[in-house]
């Protein structure tokens, strides 16, 4: 078995690092273990500091590591990017992670261990099992059970933790859904996952081993109504009311309302 494991990454000099050491150290145990391949694809974005100068450097050290680097940038864009690239070679499953080390990589493993049958496998932190330390602040816990709940009842989909950042996938999910992908910001994890249902595949929501990481670049008050206004757009985009975005995407700019929301 092969697996890609996607890392996008934004001006993430201070915590690549840590996250490519401790990943490359377990998943190459791993392998000499068991029957299982990787490659760690960074998909650098819209980077202004070191981050590909301290990737260039673990490449030349381990195979396993490959790179993509863009000028555009958003989470949703870079994962698209590593999804296009990692079809590209023989992988048999493909995921994505952040690059703050919140899950670490025996986490990522325990989501692979228990797929199963399932066409994916996503980390939940508000599911029975996880363990998540320290525990998130009672403002960010409102937050994300307001986003959850309005996911819910857009699209009716039964999921505690659309969010967290570990996901992965069969290839064939995958290469089926990829097309109809259209977010890049802050609803990207929320159409993977309404696609992926929509065209017949099952995920798995499993506990997680998952931690608060110091530099975080999200302030989640301020985020929500960016969140929320993604959500919305999203349920348009894949309603009979399709055009009314449409129409309004062809707007010019300076008429617009604040395009955070995409």
């Amino acid at each position: 078995m092969r697996i890609s494991i996607i890392m996008p990454a934004h001006n993430e000099e201070k915590r690549i690092e840590p996250a490519l050491s401790s990943y490359l150290r377990y998943f190459n145990s791993l392998s000499k273990s068991n029957n299982i391949d990787f490659e760690i694809l960074v998909v650098i974005n819209n980077t202004t500091d070191r981050t590909e100068e301290i990737v260039k450097l673990f490449r030349k050290k381990d195979n396993h590591i490959t790179y993509l680097n863009f000028k555009e940038g958003g989470k949703g864009f870079a994962i698209i990017e590593g999804f296009k690239d990692a079809l590209k070679r023989k992988n048999d499953i493909i995921g994505f992670v952040d690059a703050d080390m919140a899950t670490p990589p025996q986490a990522f493993h325990y989501l692979m261990q228990n797929m199963k049958s399932a066409d994916g496998a996503i980390a939940s932190r508000y599911v029975h099992g996880s363990i998540v330390n320290p525990k998130p602040t009672i403002p960010r816990i409102i937050v994300s059970r307001i986003f959850n709940s309005l996911i819910k009842v857009l699209f009716f989909m039964p999921y505690a933790d659309t969010q967290c950042g570990a996901k992965l996938f069969k290839r064939e999910a995958i290469s089926s859904s990829l097309p109809y992908l259209s977010l890049s910001q802050w609803a990207f994890d929320v159409d993977l996952l309404y696609q992926l249902r929509k065209h017949g595949f099952k995920i798995a929501e499993l506990p997680t081993l998952w931690s608060d990481r110091k530099y975080s670049k999200i302030n989640f008050m301020r985020a929500g109504p960016f969140m929320a206004l993604s959500l919305i757009r999203l349920r348009l985009l894949n309603s009979p009311f399709a055009f009314v975005m449409h129409l309004y995407d062809k707007l010019p700019d300076s008429i617009k309302l604040h395009n955070k929301f995409r």
